[in-house]
C-alpha cells in the first residue's frame, strides 16, 4: 500500500493517528496533530507550520536516517509544502 502523508504537516499518516472530520470518522488527508473534529487545529500560514515542525527535525533524522540541520529540514519543507492539499494555491 501506498504511504500516504499528512496534507497539512507532511507526517507519515497512518490509520493511528489519521484527524476526525466533524462527525468523528477518519479523515484520510490530515494528522490528528493537525486536524480534528472536521477543523485544522491551529491557524497558521505554511512559513508559521515550517517553523513549528521544523523542532522535529532530530526526531524526523532518527525515522529517516538522515542527519539535516533545522535550516536544511526548514528548505526542504519550503520545497515540499506547497505540493501539500492544505497549502496548494
Amino acid at each position: 500500500m501506498e504511504q500516504k502523508f499528512c496534507q497539512s504537516c507532511g507526517m507519515p499518516l497512518t490509520d493511528d493517528i489519521k484527524g476526525t472530520n466533524a462527525d468523528n470518522s477518519s479523515n484520510e488527508d490530515y494528522c490528528i496533530y493537525c486536524y480534528k473534529n472536521g477543523m485544522f487545529t491551529q491557524d497558521m500560514t505554511m512559513e508559521q507550520m515550517i517553523d513549528h515542525c521544523a523542532q522535529f527535525t532530530d526526531e524526523i533524522n532518527k525515522s529517516s536516517g538522515q542527519n539535516m540541520t533545522v535550516e536544511q529540514a526548514k528548505e526542504m519543507m519550503r520545497q515540499y509544502y506547497p505540493n501539500l492539499k492544505r497549502w496548494k494555491k
